[in-house]
């Protein structure tokens, strides 16, 4: 399906969040079209019937109203972004992230970016020697294959790694985000193995990791998903999703298994399980 994007006006665009003290999302929708989005929920708050990954409002005055909200709202942790990626392809041509990243460093507010997107890499010249940013890049594969069903219009793995290590060579903290682990696909020793050794590998300084959760539209999403390719494991995921026991011995068991290979790659203290 082609992507549909809007331009449109907003009425605020630093909002509060419970990642951080405020959470800052320059688009409404996200082209990247991950099969397992938690943000499916926004659905509810727009007018699309588009699918999820298939539309993207563009808050042309995104600038123009943080510039008037940093001037009355207390200085705290920005978190970019909690329910896009603020920068998906789009950025490129809009370059509506980069503006409002401007306009909070200038206005002392400290920042965490999350992205699967390469493109970030553009803006570490302002991010370059501020103690007050961590920028960190959501891996979850590095199975080109597997990313392509599930993540498939994010950067590669690899690109995204070596945004960590560009990032890391300028003295910008570093984080990884993986999660969702997704059940018998991102959680196999091949898997877990590769991705931490490129963690150790690209020295980010910590590593959150989490499971996959039935958030609303998720299994709706995912369902069809695993039917086209991975039939065998649809009892499986319906168990681990929403069997509480099954979920509970299924998290211990990962756990288990990420926290032997954080040993052998003298990682542990730089794991930080969400679950």
């Amino acid at each position: 399906m082609a992507l549909t994007i809007k331009e449109i006006e907003c009425k605020s665009i630093l909002n509060r969040s419970g990642l951080a003290d405020y959470a800052l999302n320059p688009y409404v929708g996200c082209e990247h079209g991950c099969r397992y989005c938690y943000g499916r929920f926004m659905m509810r708050y727009t007018k699309h019937r588009e699918p999820w990954g298939c539309f993207v409002d563009v808050k042309m005055n995104g600038p123009r109203v943080l510039i008037k909200q940093v001037k009355r709202l207390p200085v705290g942790r920005v978190f970019i972004s909690s329910v896009c990626d603020g920068w998906q392809a789009l950025e490129e041509k809009y370059g509506i992230t980069r503006a409002c990243l401007a306009i909070l460093l200038a206005n002392g507010f400290p920042i965490t970016i999350l992205t699967k997107s390469a493109l970030v890499s553009r803006d570490l010249d302002l991010i370059q020697g501020r103690p007050d940013v961590e920028l960190g890049a959501t891996l979850t594969t590095l199975d080109e294959g597997l990313r392509k069903i599930f993540e498939p219009r994010s950067s590669s793995g690899e690109e995204r790694l070596s945004l960590l290590e560009r990032a890391k060579a300028k003295d910008i903290t570093t984080y990884a985000f993986l999660g969702p682990i997704m059940p018998y696909l991102f959680d196999t020793e091949e898997n877990l193995r590769g991705l931490i050794a490129a963690f150790r590998d690209v020295g980010v300084d910590w590593i959150y990791l989490d499971l996959l959760n039935p958030r609303p539209g998720v299994w709706a999403s995912l369902n069809p998903v695993l039917r086209d390719h991975y039939p065998h494991l649809v009892r499986g995921y319906r168990g681990v999703l929403f069997n509480p026991r099954e979920r509970s011995h299924y998290g211990i068991r990962v756990r288990e298994r990420i926290e032997k290979l954080g040993r052998l790659y003298r990682l542990e203290d730089k794991f930080h399980f969400l679950w």
